[in-house]
């Protein structure tokens, strides 16, 4: 078979070149202050968020929410949500969980994620919702965890991660 032979769909986004916005902005706020403006629209938001249809992003100290319904475009090849795309919700909860404990001139790094994948994702699994919550907050590192739920509130996966902190310039 020929790939001419087989449905294809299409899909089409945008988003705004990381870097064009005013950096001097974002590093006058705190880790929490920026992804409150990135969800209020003032700052640009992550293009990952785009690529792969996040839909909501709660930030709070210590704690992230966001939400992606699961789409066939997320599929591997045995049309389950791929393993990746499971793995970058985790680490984007986890990580912008320790994103809200910055202070004003922090920067962060993931260091590691471990990933338990506990039941599989499709497309009737509805809405995905990762809550990132931080275990543990020091001065150069940072633990954090986040779980996925589907839309029935099953949890679906879990993540570990560790993130480095560090002054912007270092």
């Amino acid at each position: 078979m020929t790939e001419t032979q087989f449905q294809t769909e299409s899909r089409t986004f945008s988003w705004v070149t990381p870097g064009q916005a005013d950096l001097s902005r974002l590093l006058e706020l705190d880790g929490l202050q920026q992804l409150e403006a990135m969800r209020d629209g003032e700052l640009p938001h992550p293009p990952i968020m785009d690529t792969l249809g996040f839909t909501d992003l709660r930030p709070e100290r210590g704690r992230v929410v966001v939400e992606m319904p699961a789409a066939e475009f997320h599929y591997n090849p045995l049309g389950g949500v791929h393993g990746g795309v499971i793995s970058t919700l985790l680490d984007t909860a986890a990580a912008c969980a320790v994103h809200t404990t910055l202070a004003v001139g922090e920067l962060y790094t993931s260091v590691d994620l471990t990933v338990k994948f506990l039941r599989p994702v499709t497309v009737d699994s509805g809405l995905l919702t990762c809550e990132g919550t931080v275990i543990q907050r020091g001065r150069r590192t940072a633990l954090a965890q986040a779980q996925l739920t589907d839309g029935a509130g099953r949890l679906v996966a879990h993540a570990t991660s560790t993130c480095l902190i560090m002054r912007a310039g270092e």
